[in-house]
């Protein structure tokens, strides 16, 4: 591979080789004097790691100079191996590029005394610069390119025990083994919360974003994920998703703090979203097939996010339609003979005047934004039509269960 080092005499190579063993040992000194990632004793992997990164980058240059042919694979992955090692310790690119320029600065500050010594004029000082530098740009940029694949591959190991973990919260099984579920959330990197809601989307409204990785933070979920501007409709790396199932669905950890997201109620608007109760990990399942159950009662996908705290009572109707069906066929009765408008008008009137706590007359019209009078004529007629039933406090619970259940027009 052609560079600025074939602009050198090859015999200077053997000086510099003199050089290797102690530049090498200087560059490593001062990188861990100078950048407090690397201020740690030079041992086990992590030793070895900078080592064999530091001498291989050394010889492979003064090879250069030497006109020994290009780097073979071997090298390449040893420089390669310096960037996953970034990411196994957790540490950004931050660090490995400015341990590199320092290094580049150390080799070029020897290598320049070295070749004065040898007799190079100031034009070929200036190219033994760029060929150090133009070295250490390549070393760098194999370095990133194995940042970068290891970051890939622990994503994807991360996205598949995520998705383990999801299945196995989502599984509807009776008591999950809490030992089985803590080695998952383990391996997945997820802290199991004290409290989660399932989220039921609606599968023809455009999905949320999966989160994307940046270069500059060591990985956390299925990647690092920095800042983004709210209303950008990319889910936070904490939020468990399912966007590719049939009935697409997320986990919220800890619903309290997490719906104040940005990105999360961002994410939600125009997904016909309805937020399930928060309940214990081991009840996950339950929470989103409650969430489920409200949704398709819905008669079309909500703009906003619903949340289930707000239905309850609608919920525990929608658990057994069967059984509150036969409540309304019995309960309703009376209102059969009626045209479908009258039963309409005089079940709005009941359900207002059970609500408000068989409230008043013009509690009802308030209630239903009519008149007073009409509120009390059609209260007269609803109380001849159900007579001694509206006494009894059994009675007009199981009235307020069927009227709520009735679908209005």
């Amino acid at each position: 591979m052609s560079g600025p080092w074939e602009g050198l005499p090859r015999d200077l190579s053997a000086e510099l080789r003199a050089e290797q063993q102690s530049l090498a040992a200087e560059i490593i000194r001062e990188i861990r004097s100078a950048v407090p990632e690397f201020a740690r004793p030079m041992s086990g992997q992590f030793g070895a790691g900078i080592q064999q990164g530091v001498e291989t980058a050394l010889a492979e240059f003064i090879d250069r100079v030497a006109g020994l042919p290009a780097p073979d694979l071997r090298q390449v992955r040893v420089y390669r191996s310096l960037g996953r090692g970034e990411l196994a310790e957790g540490r950004s690119l931050d660090a490995l590029q400015a341990a590199f320029r320092l290094g580049a600065r150390i080799a070029w500050r020897r290598y320049a005394r070295v070749a004065r010594r040898h007799g190079l004029g100031p034009e070929q000082l200036v190219t033994l610069a760029e060929a150090v530098f133009a070295h250490i740009d390549e070393v760098a940029a194999a370095s990133v390119q194995g940042y970068m694949d290891a970051r890939t591959d622990r994503a994807g190991a991360l996205g598949r025990a995520r998705h383990r973990l999801l299945d196995l919260l989502l599984s509807g099984g009776a008591d999950p083994d809490p030992a089985e579920l803590a080695a998952a959330a383990q391996s997945a990197d997820w802290p199991l919360p004290a409290l989660l809601a399932g989220v039921s989307l609606d599968p023809r409204s455009a999905a949320p974003a999966a989160p994307r990785p940046t270069a500059r933070q060591p990985l956390a979920r299925v990647a690092a994920f920095g800042s983004r501007p709210p209303g950008d409709g990319r889910l936070p790396e904490h939020v468990l998703a399912n966007l590719d199932d049939p009935q697409p669905h997320l986990l919220l950890p800890d619903p309290a703090t997490t719906l104040t997201d940005p990105r999360v109620t961002a994410a939600l608007q125009g997904r016909g979203a309805v937020i399930g109760p928060a309940v214990p990990p081991a009840l996950a399942a339950q929470s989103l097939r409650w969430a489920r159950l409200v949704r398709v009662s819905l008669p079309q996908a909500p703009e906003q996010p619903v949340d289930c705290r707000d239905r309850l009572a609608d919920l525990l109707l929608l658990t057994d339609p069967a059984l509150v069906r036969l409540i309304a066929e019995r309960r309703l009765a009376p209102l059969a003979p009626l045209t479908p408008k009258q039963r309409d008008r005089l079940a709005a009137t009941l359900l207002a005047w059970l609500q408000t706590g068989r409230g008043t007359a013009p509690q009802v019209a308030a209630r239903l934004g009519i008149h007073p009078q009409t509120a009390r004529q059609r209260l007269h007629r609803v109380h001849r039509l159900f007579g001694p039933s509206l006494s009894s406090p059994d009675a007009r619970f199981e009235l307020e269960v069927a009227l709520r259940a009735t679908p209005r027009p």
